[in-house]
């Protein structure tokens, strides 16, 4: 039997490397990781702590004794100082001065801290190569006309590459703003209960410079450019806010993406990938639903609810501390990261295999494009004599009994023949015929996507990139 609860996220969604930084082992080893650290400072900063006591709590990072630590916190009802008592079983040399002068705050908020780093840092990873698959489809249809729309209406024509672009512009700002997210992040340090570091000026007699170095070393040792300024028990729940923010901003980004991809895949144009034996239905075995684009809408949607998590936490703090944020942003942050994490997957396998149709491309642009040519017909007629307010009103009513044709009757569009039949244009079908070649109303599409690509897109993700191999393999 499989009678527990097992989250989707763990089973089905996010990827190890993305579940192993919201683990346990990685939580409790970076407490004892910032423990280590805290003692190393305080050693070097005259404390009675002896190198050997440092070396005995290095030694045992990674040996966790969850057994022991459940059992102690059921007894004491305190997760921190349950694995205080574990870790010092494990170093029982170091068993006295683990913890010394700290609260649970530092080993809580500056493990969420890290965290948030790791996570965001992988998310970046992973945006760079979502960016650089669909870099390489854009450049390669850059050039191949389609039908734009406005209000899910023809408008007029763009590129199959160009629109991608829009996909990768608004993915680019969430990019830059995991960059800024990463870089603006500073761990808690060493503030005491209320934030005072009250417990130090004692440890210390009073030497704020030994204090303030103590927190430089932490941060130093953690990879971090320092720690928040002031703050209460905790770093400021705003911080779990603005990053869950910015997930959110990714998830927006990759619906837009799916939605579209939804909505190509309706016309028959673009497919994303379809395995061999996939099975689209159960009752109509010729259907081929976008699933992959459907559970990249349905994960996003989850992750913009998500993010009021943190803001209404954020808001409802109160004074240097209260504890109705540990429950909340328990579930909340981890699970933002390992639904954002899934998207990207998903987004990874389907910018990898994306399957475009050429020919029905053509003949819905076809079908449309001698209502767009009807200015340059118009033109050209005026060049041969004609009256452009006379043009004008002909090839209006040409164009509307046209559209009746098509939506009324079902036919094809038959302006064209209206047109050549109309002596008042005076132009043949070959002449008309010229204005309908497609690549004359794109614009500049394939130029701005080489230079979206080339000096936008391309150097900022080259670093990010690395050399390992980025696909992925998603249960559907």
């Amino acid at each position: 039997m499989n009678a527990v609860y097992e989250s989707p996220f763990s089973a089905r969604y996010a990827s190890k490397e993305m579940l192993y930084i919201f683990s346990p082992d990685m939580k409790f080893s970076t407490w004892r990781r910032l423990w280590v650290s805290l003692a190393k400072a305080e050693m070097a900063l005259g404390l009675p702590i002896t190198a050997e006591q440092v070396a005995e709590m290095e030694a045992h990072i990674d040996d966790i004794d969850y057994e022991t630590a459940r059992r102690r916190e059921k007894e004491v009802r305190h997760d921190v100082m349950a694995h205080v008592y574990t870790f010092g079983k494990a170093a029982p040399g170091a068993a006295g001065i683990i913890h010394l002068g700290a609260t649970s705050a530092y080993v809580g908020d500056n493990t969420d801290i890290i965290q948030l780093r790791e996570g965001l840092r992988l998310v970046q990873k992973k945006l760079a190569a979502v960016l650089d698959r669909l870099a390489g489809f854009a450049d390669e249809h850059k050039a191949q006309p389609t039908l734009g729309f406005t209000h899910f209406q023809p408008a007029q024509l763009t590129t199959v590459g160009k629109r991608a672009t829009l996909w990768m512009n608004e993915l680019m700002m969430d990019l830059e703003e995991v960059g800024g997210r990463i870089d603006s992040l500073r761990l808690l340090g060493s503030k005491g209960t209320t934030g005072t570091q009250a417990s130090f000026v004692e440890l210390f007699d009073g030497d704020d410079r030994k204090i303030r170095e103590m927190e430089r070393m932490i941060a130093a040792d953690f990879g971090f450019a320092g720690v928040v300024p002031v703050s209460g028990q905790t770093y400021s729940r705003k911080v779990d806010a603005q990053v869950l923010a910015t997930l959110a901003g990714i998830a927006q980004s990759a619906s837009k993406f799916a939605t579209d991809l939804r909505l190509l895949q309706h016309l028959k144009e673009i497919e994303e990938p379809f395995e061999a034996h996939q099975i689209g239905s159960s009752a109509m075995p010729y259907k081929r639903n976008p699933m992959r684009s459907e559970r990249i809408c349905a994960l996003a949607r989850y992750v913009i609810c998500d993010s009021l998590n943190p803001a209404f936490t954020a808001a409802t703090q109160w004074f240097e501390r209260t504890l109705d944020d540990s429950a909340n942003k328990r579930i909340s942050v981890p699970e933002a990261f390992l639904a954002v994490d899934a998207i990207l997957n998903i987004m990874l396998n389907v910018a990898s295999g994306l399957v475009v149709y050429p020919k029905v491309i053509h003949q819905r642009v076809m079908n449309e494009l001698p209502f767009m040519a009807t200015e340059n017909i118009m033109m050209s007629a005026v060049k041969r004599g004609g009256d452009r307010q006379e043009l004008h009103e002909r090839i209006r009513t040409h164009s509307m009994a046209a559209g009746r044709r098509i939506k009324e009757e079902g036919l094809e569009n038959d302006l064209i023949d209206r047109i050549v039949a109309d002596p008042m244009f005076g132009l043949t079908r070959e002449e008309i015929m010229g204005e309908l070649d497609p690549q004359r109303y794109i614009g500049r599409c394939p130029a701005q996507v080489e230079e979206f690509l080339t000096e936008y897109v391309r150097p900022r993700i080259a670093p990010l990139l690395g050399g390992e191999d980025m696909s992925v393999e998603i249960t559907l």
